[in-house]
């Protein structure tokens, strides 16, 4: 098991400050294993989300909804959907009877990319923990939301 202060060899004013930096630290821990694991796929985790988010939609999608459901939200979706565009991953429709709207729609293409990408990613950073802690862990960090 880890132990922060150690890793970074820091003294902390208090707990709380602690466990702030704790899960910055954390956090991008966990971001660089990810990019790692999607550069394989040549994507980043940021278009796999979005890939992920239009695989699950009933419908096309508009990129502000897009955004709205990311769990990063990066100010350059439309970058991002470019480069998903570029790679046929997903495609722009122009909307019918407004022609300023724009809707994304995953491609077969980007739903075979997904069936390729293994689940259970999570199991790499939460294997350490048990449900009970896993359940734990969750209510802190809605706790430090408000």
């Amino acid at each position: 098991m880890g132990d922060f202060a150690k890793d970074i060899n820091s003294k902390f004013e208090s707990e709380q400050q602690k466990a702030m930096l704790n899960l910055m630290f954390t956090a991008n821990w966990m971001s660089g294993i990810q990019n790692d694991f999607f550069k394989t796929f040549d994507l980043s985790p940021q278009q796999y989300n979005i890939l992920r988010i239009l695989r699950g939609a009933k419908a096309p999608l508009k990129v502000q909804t897009i955004k709205s459901r990311m769990i990063d939200r990066s100010p350059n979706v439309t970058r991002l959907t470019d480069k998903l565009i570029d790679k046929a991953l997903i495609e722009r429709l122009n909307c019918e009877t407004d022609r300023r709207v724009v809707h994304i729609q995953i491609t077969k293409k980007g739903l075979e990319l997904l069936k390729e990408i293994p689940s259970g990613r999570h199991k790499l950073f939460t294997e350490n923990l048990s449900n009970a802690e896993a359940k734990n862990l969750n209510e802190l960090l809605d706790k430090i939301r408000p």
